[in-house]
């Protein structure tokens, strides 16, 4: 916890600088009682740094597309000189997204995080899959993961403004 709160504290204090004014100062305050609400509900005072990422980058304002490459990139086991994502780094991504919406009681049981892994894996005849399988599989949007397109949408309306008035 110590650790990312400093990462957040650098984080925040060079976001701050490119955009002035924009940024609340305790930004990196509620984001780590965040990131401890979600993945330390016990008080160990240990968050695996993968799983933070994880949050900050589904929570970030980032297109879908870069999530799910950034997802990716974290989760991803490298063969060689190709990246990969086995079934066991796809569930513990899952198993790490899944603690999100579980903070506002909006989870799914751990049989969901099975089931979307064997959607993704199926007809696979490999222990793992390149990042493009990866993305196609997390454009047909499984239900694991329905809440991070969803949210994506509800903050990109935000926006959105319209020269038409009601009455």
């Amino acid at each position: 916890v110590q650790q990312i709160s400093g990462m957040l504290m650098k984080l925040f204090q060079r976001a701050r600088l490119e955009k002035p004014g924009q940024v609340d100062p305790r930004a990196a305050e509620f984001t780590l009682s965040l990131l401890v609400a979600i993945y330390d509900r016990s008080g160990t005072g240990y968050i695996k740094t993968r799983s933070a990422a994880a949050a900050l980058i589904a929570l970030s304002g980032d297109t879908l597309l870069a999530k799910y490459r950034a997802f990716f990139q974290f989760y991803a086991v490298r063969d060689g000189k190709v990246a990969l994502i086995t079934r066991s780094a796809l569930r513990s991504l899952l198993t790490d997204l899944n603690q999100i919406p579980a903070i506002v009681g909006e989870s799914c049981a751990l049989s969901c995080v099975e089931i979307a892994t064997h959607s993704c894996f199926h007809g696979v005849l490999n222990s793992a899959i390149i990042e493009e399988e990866f993305l196609s599989w997390l454009r047909s949007e499984p239900a694991v993961l329905l809440w991070l397109p969803t949210c994506y949408r509800l903050s990109a309306t935000e926006r959105v403004s319209h020269q038409a008035r009601c009455r």
